[in-house]
């Protein structure tokens, strides 16, 4: 994590605009009206422990718990883009750190970009303050970008260079590592010219608790997870399931925001013995989920949305 003076620290605007940038995080806050977003960020590779049951994945093993929301305060990075003169069509966003990272015998640092059309929409923040304080060091401290609805990796910390350009990052991030490779591929025969660059989340829904395996005193079992979508939908609807699937019961949607997760509950009633608890959602385009592993596994282990499955025991009587 590299330390970073905010006295000092400037964000250079470059590239296809009429007139670059270097702001500051006083100019941030002087120069353009504040805007607040509760979202939710997730790691593309977040749930991806259970692709690695279907054949080997690479990549850290995460469970359900790669994701975070928080209440997010900064500036719209459309009004930076306008204040720069940034006009044009079907143009890309690059963005870089200051963190560096040894890839291919380079020192590199992180980096990524999103679509122009996606820099211009009014959730995208260069943000300085995270749950009503400034940015921690390990949050991106002082200025980062938070890019609702994508992968988490879109939204580069310690934010030091943004810049208008025709074509995609060229950064190993956005070039090799966040990409969604086709399903006959793995490390024996990886070309990253066949995979898709990843950007916006697909539906999704989790099961918090109960947690995996657990062993239940009651048959009245209270099931709560979290949902989410992107592209500004909501979502609509979430199922539970108590016999992996054969029949399914609406949950109860306790909240419900654009950008960020929705958490849902319901109560299933589970006679003893061991069960399989499934969920699955529906966003407001009518988008679902998978309901299986083997449909989605990538050797790079991202995206998931399988229905996520839960085994439970019920005590007898």
């Amino acid at each position: 994590m590299p330390e970073l003076d905010t006295s000092k620290h400037r964000v250079r605007v470059c590239g296809l605009v009429s007139r670059e940038l270097e702001l500051g995080l006083e100019d941030l806050r002087r120069d353009f009206e504040p805007h607040v977003i509760t979202a939710t960020l997730e790691c593309a590779g977040n749930r991806r422990d259970e692709l690695s049951f279907v054949d080997e994945v690479e990549g850290t093993a995460w469970r359900q718990g790669a994701i975070g929301t928080a209440v997010w305060r900064g500036t719209r990075l459309a009004d930076v883009l306008l204040q720069a003169g940034c006009n044009g069509d079907d143009l890309h966003v690059a963005f870089e750190g200051a963190d560096e990272v040894q890839k291919e015998g380079k020192r590199i640092n992180f980096g990524g970009s999103i679509p122009l059309s996606k820099a211009k929409s009014r959730e995208v923040l260069l943000a300085y303050e995270m749950n009503g304080t400034a940015l921690a060091r390990e949050h991106g401290h002082p200025i980062r970008l938070v890019v609702p609805g994508y992968i988490g990796a879109r939204s580069v910390k310690w934010l030091q260079t943004i810049s208008v350009q025709k074509e995609p990052s060229s950064n190993f991030f956005q070039q090799k590592a966040y990409k969604l490779l086709p399903d006959d591929m793995d490390q024996s025969n990886l070309d990253w010219h066949a995979g898709l660059m990843l950007g916006e989340l697909p539906v999704n829904s989790v099961i918090c608790i109960p947690s995996d395996h657990s062993r239940l005193a009651s048959r009245d079992v209270n099931v709560v997870g979290y949902a989410i979508s992107s592209g500004g939908r909501s979502i609509d609807r979430v199922e539970v399931s108590g016999d992996d699937g054969r029949s399914w019961k609406i949950a109860e949607l306790k909240s419900s925001q654009h950008w960020s997760w929705t958490i849902w509950h319901a109560q299933l009633e589970l006679p003893p013995g061991e069960h399989e608890i499934v969920v699955r959602a529906w966003d407001s385009a009518a988008q679902t989920q998978p309901a299986r592993l083997e449909d989605i596994w990538n050797f790079k282990g991202y995206v998931n949305n399988a229905w996520h499955r839960t085994k439970v025991t019920v005590a007898g009587p």
